[in-house]
Protein backbone atom coordinates (compact mmCIF):
# COMPACT_ATOMS: atom_id res chain seq x y z
CA UNK A 1 0.00 0.00 0.00
CA UNK A 2 2.76 2.27 0.82
CA UNK A 3 4.40 1.24 -2.31
CA UNK A 4 1.23 2.45 -4.49
CA UNK A 5 0.94 5.86 -2.50
CA UNK A 6 4.60 6.61 -2.98
CA UNK A 7 4.46 5.81 -7.22
CA UNK A 8 1.11 8.34 -6.92
CA UNK A 9 2.65 10.96 -5.10
CA UNK A 10 5.73 10.44 -7.58
CA UNK A 11 3.71 10.64 -10.58
CA UNK A 12 1.81 13.81 -9.76
CA UNK A 13 5.13 15.53 -8.88
CA UNK A 14 6.34 14.89 -12.18
CA UNK A 15 3.17 15.93 -13.81
CA UNK A 16 3.36 19.38 -12.14
CA UNK A 17 6.89 19.33 -12.81
CA UNK A 18 6.36 18.62 -16.81
CA UNK A 19 3.52 21.27 -16.35
CA UNK A 20 5.77 23.99 -15.23
CA UNK A 21 7.93 23.76 -18.52
CA UNK A 22 5.26 23.79 -20.72
CA UNK A 23 3.99 26.93 -19.54
CA UNK A 24 7.37 28.36 -19.26
CA UNK A 25 7.39 27.74 -23.08
CA UNK A 26 7.61 31.49 -24.84
CA UNK A 27 4.11 31.54 -26.80
CA UNK A 28 1.60 34.10 -28.34
CA UNK A 29 0.27 34.18 -25.15
CA UNK A 30 3.07 35.34 -22.62
CA UNK A 31 5.83 36.34 -24.89
CA UNK A 32 5.33 40.30 -23.56
CA UNK A 33 5.70 38.52 -20.06
CA UNK A 34 8.90 37.10 -21.02
CA UNK A 35 10.15 40.16 -22.37
CA UNK A 36 9.06 42.25 -19.97
CA UNK A 37 10.87 39.71 -17.42
CA UNK A 38 13.90 40.07 -19.34
CA UNK A 39 14.04 43.57 -19.67
CA UNK A 40 14.01 43.62 -15.70
CA UNK A 41 17.07 41.32 -15.66
CA UNK A 42 18.45 43.43 -18.24
CA UNK A 43 18.09 41.87 -21.58
CA UNK A 44 15.66 41.18 -24.21
CA UNK A 45 14.34 37.81 -25.30
CA UNK A 46 17.22 37.47 -28.29
CA UNK A 47 20.95 37.52 -28.83
CA UNK A 48 20.82 40.92 -30.10
CA UNK A 49 18.26 44.41 -30.66
CA UNK A 50 18.92 47.88 -31.58
CA UNK A 51 16.31 50.40 -31.67
CA UNK A 52 17.51 53.45 -34.51
CA UNK A 53 15.65 56.83 -35.19
CA UNK A 54 15.69 56.18 -39.19
CA UNK A 55 15.88 60.05 -39.90
CA UNK A 56 19.19 60.70 -38.51
CA UNK A 57 20.47 57.03 -37.24
CA UNK A 58 20.70 58.28 -33.49
CA UNK A 59 20.33 54.67 -31.13
CA UNK A 60 17.72 54.70 -28.91
CA UNK A 61 18.15 51.17 -27.79
CA UNK A 62 20.64 48.57 -28.30
CA UNK A 63 21.56 44.88 -26.68
CA UNK A 64 25.02 43.08 -28.12
CA UNK A 65 24.51 45.43 -30.86
CA UNK A 66 28.32 44.20 -32.51
CA UNK A 67 27.71 40.80 -32.37
CA UNK A 68 28.09 39.03 -35.88
CA UNK A 69 25.19 36.78 -36.48
CA UNK A 70 23.79 34.57 -38.60
CA UNK A 71 20.84 36.82 -40.49
CA UNK A 72 19.11 34.19 -42.36
CA UNK A 73 16.89 36.54 -45.08
CA UNK A 74 17.29 39.59 -43.78
CA UNK A 75 20.06 39.32 -46.02
CA UNK A 76 17.90 40.31 -48.64
CA UNK A 77 18.06 44.10 -47.66
CA UNK A 78 21.30 44.23 -49.31
CA UNK A 79 20.11 42.43 -52.69
CA UNK A 80 17.17 44.81 -52.56
CA UNK A 81 19.39 47.74 -52.16
CA UNK A 82 22.01 46.64 -55.06
CA UNK A 83 19.04 46.27 -57.43
CA UNK A 84 17.28 49.55 -56.18
CA UNK A 85 20.90 51.57 -56.77
CA UNK A 86 21.34 49.68 -60.52
CA UNK A 87 17.66 51.24 -61.55
CA UNK A 88 18.84 54.74 -60.30
CA UNK A 89 22.25 54.37 -62.54
CA UNK A 90 19.58 53.45 -64.87
CA UNK A 91 21.03 50.19 -65.88
CA UNK A 92 17.67 48.68 -65.86
CA UNK A 93 13.77 49.64 -65.43
CA UNK A 94 10.93 47.93 -63.44
CA UNK A 95 9.05 46.99 -66.17
CA UNK A 96 12.35 45.03 -68.06
CA UNK A 97 12.53 40.93 -68.09
CA UNK A 98 14.50 38.99 -65.76
CA UNK A 99 14.89 34.83 -67.04
CA UNK A 100 15.17 32.68 -64.32
CA UNK A 101 18.58 30.55 -64.75
CA UNK A 102 18.76 26.73 -63.09
CA UNK A 103 20.42 27.98 -60.38
CA UNK A 104 17.71 30.51 -59.24
CA UNK A 105 14.97 28.06 -59.79
CA UNK A 106 17.00 25.52 -57.59
CA UNK A 107 16.33 27.60 -54.83
CA UNK A 108 14.60 26.35 -51.72
CA UNK A 109 12.57 27.95 -48.56
CA UNK A 110 10.59 30.48 -49.44
CA UNK A 111 10.28 30.90 -53.07
CA UNK A 112 7.46 31.75 -55.59
CA UNK A 113 8.36 28.21 -57.76
CA UNK A 114 10.59 29.82 -60.74
CA UNK A 115 11.12 27.35 -63.35
CA UNK A 116 13.80 27.40 -65.50
CA UNK A 117 13.68 30.00 -68.26
CA UNK A 118 10.85 31.76 -66.96
CA UNK A 119 10.77 35.32 -67.38
CA UNK A 120 9.42 37.85 -64.68
CA UNK A 121 9.47 41.75 -64.71
CA UNK A 122 11.73 43.50 -62.57
CA UNK A 123 9.07 44.65 -60.49
CA UNK A 124 7.06 41.22 -59.73
CA UNK A 125 10.71 39.85 -58.83
CA UNK A 126 11.15 42.91 -56.73
CA UNK A 127 7.66 42.49 -54.87
CA UNK A 128 8.56 39.03 -54.66
CA UNK A 129 11.19 39.20 -52.31
CA UNK A 130 10.05 42.30 -50.68
CA UNK A 131 6.44 40.67 -49.56
CA UNK A 132 7.07 36.72 -49.78
CA UNK A 133 11.03 36.63 -48.91
CA UNK A 134 11.24 34.50 -52.33
CA UNK A 135 14.86 33.06 -52.24
CA UNK A 136 14.40 32.30 -56.06
CA UNK A 137 13.62 35.91 -57.10
CA UNK A 138 16.60 37.24 -55.08
CA UNK A 139 19.44 35.01 -56.68
CA UNK A 140 17.22 35.73 -60.54
CA UNK A 141 17.66 39.89 -59.32
CA UNK A 142 21.55 39.16 -58.46
CA UNK A 143 22.37 37.43 -61.38
CA UNK A 144 20.16 39.90 -63.94
CA UNK A 145 22.04 42.86 -62.11
CA UNK A 146 25.74 41.54 -61.67
CA UNK A 147 25.75 38.46 -64.26
CA UNK A 148 26.44 36.37 -61.72
CA UNK A 149 25.07 35.84 -57.60
CA UNK A 150 29.05 35.17 -57.15
CA UNK A 151 29.34 38.84 -58.88
CA UNK A 152 26.81 40.51 -56.82
CA UNK A 153 27.95 38.85 -53.77
CA UNK A 154 31.33 40.56 -53.86
CA UNK A 155 29.33 43.79 -54.78
CA UNK A 156 27.01 43.56 -51.80
CA UNK A 157 30.59 42.97 -49.40
CA UNK A 158 31.78 46.09 -50.76
CA UNK A 159 28.38 47.91 -50.28
CA UNK A 160 28.31 46.93 -47.14
CA UNK A 161 32.34 48.26 -46.34
CA UNK A 162 31.23 51.35 -47.65
CA UNK A 163 27.95 51.77 -45.51
CA UNK A 164 30.14 51.03 -42.68
CA UNK A 165 28.90 47.62 -41.96
CA UNK A 166 32.10 46.50 -40.03
CA UNK A 167 31.03 42.90 -38.65
CA UNK A 168 29.03 41.86 -42.11
CA UNK A 169 30.22 39.09 -44.46
CA UNK A 170 27.78 37.88 -46.99
CA UNK A 171 27.99 34.43 -48.94
CA UNK A 172 24.47 34.47 -50.74
CA UNK A 173 21.84 36.84 -51.80
CA UNK A 174 19.26 35.09 -49.76
CA UNK A 175 20.43 34.38 -46.21
CA UNK A 176 20.09 30.53 -47.17
CA UNK A 177 22.92 29.30 -44.50
CA UNK A 178 22.82 25.52 -44.76
CA UNK A 179 25.86 25.42 -46.13
CA UNK A 180 27.34 28.70 -45.91
CA UNK A 181 30.39 28.79 -43.22
CA UNK A 182 30.79 32.63 -42.48
CA UNK A 183 27.46 34.70 -43.56
CA UNK A 184 26.90 36.70 -40.70
CA UNK A 185 25.94 40.67 -39.95
CA UNK A 186 25.16 41.86 -36.88
CA UNK A 187 21.83 44.55 -35.65
CA UNK A 188 23.65 47.46 -35.80
CA UNK A 189 24.75 46.78 -39.46
CA UNK A 190 21.13 45.57 -40.51
CA UNK A 191 19.96 49.08 -38.94
CA UNK A 192 22.13 51.00 -41.81
CA UNK A 193 21.53 49.20 -44.47
CA UNK A 194 17.68 49.32 -43.78
CA UNK A 195 18.05 53.02 -43.57
CA UNK A 196 19.52 53.06 -46.85
CA UNK A 197 17.08 51.01 -48.25
CA UNK A 198 14.05 53.01 -47.20
CA UNK A 199 14.93 55.64 -48.92
CA UNK A 200 13.12 54.03 -51.57
CA UNK A 201 9.25 54.84 -51.36
CA UNK A 202 8.34 51.97 -53.71
CA UNK A 203 10.30 49.48 -51.94
CA UNK A 204 7.92 50.63 -48.46
CA UNK A 205 5.33 50.54 -50.80
CA UNK A 206 5.58 46.76 -51.14
CA UNK A 207 6.82 45.72 -47.61
CA UNK A 208 3.42 48.02 -46.02
CA UNK A 209 1.04 45.29 -48.58
CA UNK A 210 0.00 42.85 -46.53
CA UNK A 211 -1.17 40.41 -49.81
CA UNK A 212 -0.35 40.81 -53.69
CA UNK A 213 -0.36 38.35 -56.28
CA UNK A 214 1.85 38.21 -59.49
CA UNK A 215 1.91 35.77 -62.97
CA UNK A 216 -1.41 37.94 -63.72
CA UNK A 217 -3.22 36.65 -60.10
CA UNK A 218 -2.80 33.24 -60.14
CA UNK A 219 -0.39 33.18 -57.56
CA UNK A 220 -0.99 34.48 -54.22
CA UNK A 221 1.86 36.91 -52.20
CA UNK A 222 1.16 37.09 -48.19
CA UNK A 223 3.76 39.30 -46.01
CA UNK A 224 5.68 37.54 -43.94
CA UNK A 225 6.04 40.14 -41.57
CA UNK A 226 2.73 40.34 -38.82
CA UNK A 227 3.72 43.62 -38.04
CA UNK A 228 2.36 45.25 -40.57
CA UNK A 229 -0.90 43.88 -40.45
CA UNK A 230 -1.17 44.18 -36.27
CA UNK A 231 1.41 47.27 -35.26
CA UNK A 232 0.18 50.63 -35.68
CA UNK A 233 2.76 52.86 -38.09
CA UNK A 234 4.60 49.18 -39.14
CA UNK A 235 5.56 49.59 -43.11
CA UNK A 236 8.22 47.23 -43.57
CA UNK A 237 10.84 46.12 -43.79
CA UNK A 238 12.25 42.14 -43.90
CA UNK A 239 11.84 39.17 -41.70
CA UNK A 240 13.70 35.86 -41.57
CA UNK A 241 14.54 32.61 -39.88
CA UNK A 242 16.23 29.46 -40.08
CA UNK A 243 17.59 26.64 -37.27
CA UNK A 244 20.57 28.35 -37.38
CA UNK A 245 19.41 32.50 -37.03
CA UNK A 246 16.61 31.69 -35.03
CA UNK A 247 14.15 34.07 -35.54
CA UNK A 248 15.14 38.11 -37.28
CA UNK A 249 13.59 40.90 -38.31
CA UNK A 250 14.19 44.19 -39.48
CA UNK A 251 11.26 46.05 -38.77
CA UNK A 252 10.30 49.83 -39.92
CA UNK A 253 7.50 52.30 -38.24
CA UNK A 254 6.62 55.65 -38.59
CA UNK A 255 4.18 57.52 -36.33
CA UNK A 256 3.68 61.59 -36.99
CA UNK A 257 7.31 62.88 -37.84
CA UNK A 258 9.41 60.24 -36.21
CA UNK A 259 10.58 57.15 -37.80
CA UNK A 260 12.14 54.07 -36.02
CA UNK A 261 14.24 50.71 -37.63
CA UNK A 262 14.02 48.21 -35.30
CA UNK A 263 16.37 44.98 -35.14
CA UNK A 264 16.01 41.72 -33.37
CA UNK A 265 18.01 38.88 -34.13
CA UNK A 266 17.90 35.49 -32.69
CA UNK A 267 14.83 35.02 -31.20
CA UNK A 268 13.74 31.25 -30.55
CA UNK A 269 10.40 31.88 -32.38
CA UNK A 270 8.14 33.90 -34.44
CA UNK A 271 5.99 35.09 -31.57
CA UNK A 272 8.48 36.24 -29.26
CA UNK A 273 10.87 38.20 -31.82
CA UNK A 274 7.41 39.95 -32.80
CA UNK A 275 6.47 40.89 -29.37
CA UNK A 276 10.02 42.07 -28.56
CA UNK A 277 9.71 44.18 -31.69
CA UNK A 278 6.13 45.80 -30.52
CA UNK A 279 7.64 46.74 -27.34
CA UNK A 280 10.82 48.19 -28.72
CA UNK A 281 8.56 50.51 -31.16
CA UNK A 282 6.36 51.15 -28.11
CA UNK A 283 9.16 52.33 -25.92
CA UNK A 284 10.78 54.62 -28.87
CA UNK A 285 7.07 56.24 -29.69
CA UNK A 286 6.31 57.04 -25.93
CA UNK A 287 9.90 58.28 -25.23
CA UNK A 288 10.62 60.40 -28.09
CA UNK A 289 9.96 62.65 -30.30
CA UNK A 290 11.53 64.17 -33.89
CA UNK A 291 12.73 67.52 -33.76
CA UNK A 292 13.25 69.61 -37.36
CA UNK A 293 14.87 72.92 -38.56
CA UNK A 294 14.40 74.03 -42.36
CA UNK A 295 17.33 74.56 -44.31
CA UNK A 296 17.35 78.61 -45.90
CA UNK A 297 19.56 81.01 -47.54
CA UNK A 298 20.84 84.40 -46.62
CA UNK A 299 22.84 87.23 -48.25
CA UNK A 300 25.67 88.73 -46.31
CA UNK A 301 27.42 92.11 -47.10
CA UNK A 302 30.99 91.14 -48.95
CA UNK A 303 34.22 93.27 -48.64
CA UNK A 304 36.65 94.03 -51.05
CA UNK A 305 34.51 91.70 -53.90
CA UNK A 306 32.98 92.52 -57.31
CA UNK A 307 29.69 91.95 -55.86
CA UNK A 308 27.67 93.45 -52.99
CA UNK A 309 26.27 90.56 -51.19
CA UNK A 310 27.45 86.60 -51.09
CA UNK A 311 24.97 83.78 -50.50
CA UNK A 312 25.50 81.68 -47.84
CA UNK A 313 23.38 78.62 -47.36
CA UNK A 314 23.12 76.37 -44.19
CA UNK A 315 21.28 72.80 -44.67
CA UNK A 316 17.85 71.05 -42.70
CA UNK A 317 18.26 69.96 -39.38
CA UNK A 318 16.88 67.10 -37.54
CA UNK A 319 17.31 65.41 -34.33
CA UNK A 320 15.17 62.71 -31.93
CA UNK A 321 14.98 63.87 -28.74
CA UNK A 322 12.85 63.32 -25.56
CA UNK A 323 8.55 63.76 -26.02
CA UNK A 324 7.73 67.12 -25.70
CA UNK A 325 11.13 68.72 -25.50
CA UNK A 326 11.31 69.99 -29.00
CA UNK A 327 9.86 73.05 -28.07
CA UNK A 328 12.79 73.63 -25.56
CA UNK A 329 15.35 73.41 -28.45
CA UNK A 330 17.45 76.70 -29.01
CA UNK A 331 19.30 77.64 -31.93
CA UNK A 332 22.75 79.80 -32.17
CA UNK A 333 24.09 81.44 -35.36
CA UNK A 334 27.52 81.55 -35.55
CA UNK A 335 29.11 83.93 -38.67
CA UNK A 336 30.39 87.00 -39.46
CA UNK A 337 28.41 90.46 -40.28
CA UNK A 338 30.59 90.63 -43.43
CA UNK A 339 32.44 88.22 -45.68
CA UNK A 340 35.64 89.17 -47.11
CA UNK A 341 36.58 88.24 -51.07
CA UNK A 342 38.23 85.82 -52.30
CA UNK A 343 35.05 83.36 -51.33
CA UNK A 344 34.88 79.94 -52.82
CA UNK A 345 31.83 77.91 -53.09
CA UNK A 346 31.38 74.80 -50.08
CA UNK A 347 33.53 77.37 -47.96
CA UNK A 348 31.84 77.45 -44.16
CA UNK A 349 32.04 80.37 -42.96
CA UNK A 350 29.76 79.56 -39.97
CA UNK A 351 27.38 77.25 -38.00
CA UNK A 352 24.15 77.03 -36.46
CA UNK A 353 23.92 75.17 -33.40
CA UNK A 354 21.17 73.48 -31.50
CA UNK A 355 20.77 72.85 -27.76
CA UNK A 356 18.20 71.46 -26.10
CA UNK A 357 18.28 72.63 -22.13
CA UNK A 358 21.56 73.87 -22.69
CA UNK A 359 23.16 71.04 -24.32
CA UNK A 360 23.95 70.84 -27.43
CA UNK A 361 22.68 68.17 -29.54
CA UNK A 362 23.76 68.87 -33.51
CA UNK A 363 25.14 71.61 -36.09
CA UNK A 364 24.85 72.64 -39.39
CA UNK A 365 27.44 74.41 -41.09
CA UNK A 366 26.72 77.96 -43.32
CA UNK A 367 28.57 77.55 -46.33
CA UNK A 368 28.86 80.15 -49.78
CA UNK A 369 26.91 78.67 -52.46
CA UNK A 370 29.09 79.82 -54.95
CA UNK A 371 32.60 81.57 -56.00
CA UNK A 372 33.02 85.72 -55.08
CA UNK A 373 36.24 86.97 -56.99
CA UNK A 374 38.47 89.38 -55.11
CA UNK A 375 37.37 93.18 -56.87
CA UNK A 376 40.57 94.32 -58.94
CA UNK A 377 41.70 98.30 -59.14
CA UNK A 378 40.06 99.31 -62.18
CA UNK A 379 36.80 97.95 -61.17
CA UNK A 380 37.25 99.52 -57.71
CA UNK A 381 38.54 102.80 -59.60
CA UNK A 382 34.88 102.24 -61.79
CA UNK A 383 32.79 101.64 -58.56
CA UNK A 384 34.02 104.75 -56.52
CA UNK A 385 33.43 107.49 -60.08
CA UNK A 386 30.02 105.70 -60.50
CA UNK A 387 29.19 106.25 -57.07
CA UNK A 388 30.63 110.66 -57.17
CA UNK A 389 28.43 110.70 -60.09
CA UNK A 390 25.40 109.19 -58.42
CA UNK A 391 25.79 111.52 -55.35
Amino acid sequence: MKTIRFICLMLAVLMLFGATIVSAEPTEENAEAVVEAQKQEGGLPCKSALLMDAATGTVLYEQNADEALPPASVTKIMTLLLVMEAMDEGRFTWQDTVTASAHAAAMGGSQVYLKEGETMTVEDMVKSVVISSANDCAVALAEFTAGSEEAFVTRMNERAAALGMVNTHFENTNGLDDTATHHVTSARDIALMSRALIRYDRILTFSSTWMDSIRDGAFGLTNTNRLVRFYPGCNGLKTGSTSRAGFCVSATAIRGDLSLICVIMGAESRDVRNRTATKLFDMGFADYGAYAAEDGTVLLPTEGATVPDASVHYAAFGAVVPKGSAGRVHVETVMPEKLTAPLTAGQAVGERIFYLDGKEIGRVPILVTENVEKIGFSALFKRILAQMFLT
